[in-house]
């Protein structure tokens, strides 16, 4: 199964990025995943569904321990397969 997440981490400061914001951009650019694109306002990436299932659960666990107050998160099924 291949999945695709979208995600922001709150709150938001438009000066500088947040620590929890870095740090699950980390997670998610250092996971075995592709397709990944970061942004200032979301995030995305893809992949196959036990990579992301890892990548997500470090991804909350860690944006929490930074600061995170909020995450906002969507996970799709985007395609069937041998992943």
């Amino acid at each position: 199964m291949r999945l695709r997440v979208e995600f922001t981490t709150e709150p938001f400061d438009l000066d500088e990025a947040p620590a929890h914001a870095l740090v699950a951009r980390e997670v998610i650019e250092a996971a075995d995943l592709d397709a990944v694109d970061v942004g200032p306002f979301g995030n995305t990436a893809e992949g196959g569904a036990d990579e992301m299932l890892t990548a997500v659960d470090a991804l909350l666990r860690k944006a929490l321990e930074a600061g995170a107050t909020r995450i906002s998160l969507q996970l799709n099924v985007i395609g069937e397969g041998g992943e």
